[in-house]
């Protein structure tokens, strides 16, 4: 079960943190008492609570936090902390036998990061974002040029059939070698290009002409070139046994379709989540819970939410 807020934060083109707040307060309990009843189950039958405990805005996850310790305290079940970024991991594994170890490319609205995983459970950071993430660079240049919030499906969608190689723009290098991403250069490009062409912001996203839809089908190209690029040079050094591509972005056409022709390529099966297991789900934060449970994680009545909780 889902309750999105995207719509409420269009308006500002971004996420409102009270307003977030506000709306996981006001229907938290409605989609768990949903999601139990669809599941046909009760909370006596459960074997543990799982919740994000962070990273985050910190309001979201202290409703999500005290209402877990809440049923766990009432039904007297062991109450399991999730990292979120766990979360994303895990996902690919709801559907699949993930072999191991494997390369996990995490990309979201808050998040690019590239993982190794030795087995579920295990994690270690290979490389980061410095800067925006690639979600959040897809979200700045939909605000730009006037396509509305969230920014990364009508970028996809406008993409389709435009001409990505209208313009080409520079992929960061990092000069430390490190698997790091950084996007805020093409992000700034794109920008000082609007200003230098005189571009307005859009009235209609639907209705967008050609030189909109080939300016963000080229910055989308980057973006996804830049991410596969770091993906691709880890594999050839690290040698997993298979490749992940998670997180809200991870539902771009683009980005899947490169991603699985990058693996063809590297002989490698990947493991892409179905889109509803993408974007940010209980489902997957549950996956990880059941994988933090089994290794004996628990969470006490003192436990509270951290907005910049570190995996691993």
């Amino acid at each position: 079960m889902i309750s999105s807020q995207a719509a409420l934060h269009a308006a500002y083109g971004g996420v409102v943190p009270e307003v977030a707040a506000r709306h996981h307060l006001e229907n938290i309990c409605p989609v768990i008492e949903k999601a139990m009843a669809d599941a046909g189950t009760t909370f006596p039958e459960l074997d543990a609570v799982a919740v994000t405990q962070g990273p985050g805005l910190v309001g979201a996850l202290l409703v999500g936090v005290q209402v877990a310790k809440s049923i766990a305290f009432v039904h007297g079940k062991p109450l399991v902390p999730v990292h979120h970024i766990a979360g994303h991991l895990e996902a690919p594994g709801l559907g699949a036998d993930v072999p191991f170890p494997a390369l996990a490319l995490v990309v979201s609205g808050g998040h690019t990061s590239l993982f190794e995983m030795a087995a579920r459970g295990q994690y270690h950071l290979l490389g980061r974002t410095r800067d925006d993430a690639a979600g959040e660079a897809f979200d700045k240049v939909a605000k730009l040029l006037g396509l509305g919030y969230p920014g990364g499906p009508v970028i996809d969608r406008l993409s389709e059939g435009a001409n990505d190689r209208a313009h080409e723009f520079t992929i960061a290098r990092i000069k430390d070698g490190r698997p790091d991403f950084s996007f805020s250069g093409v992000k700034t490009a794109v920008l000082y290009h609007v200003r230098r062409e005189g571009i307005a912001p859009v009235a209609d996203p639907a209705a967008a002409p050609a030189e909109i839809r080939d300016l963000v089908a080229s910055f989308q190209r980057a973006v996804v070139t830049a991410l596969l690029r770091k993906l691709k040079e880890a594999a050839q050094a690290r040698r997993p046994r298979s490749l992940i591509l998670t997180g809200g972005v991870a539902a771009n056409r683009r980005l899947r379709r490169d991603a699985a022709t990058l693996a063809e390529e590297l002989g490698l099966p990947l493991f892409v989540p179905p889109i509803a297991l993408s974007t940010d789900n209980a489902a997957m934060i549950a996956a990880a819970g059941q994988v933090a449970f089994e290794q004996g994680r628990r969470g006490g009545w003192d436990l509270d939410a951290d907005p910049h909780l570190p995996l691993g």
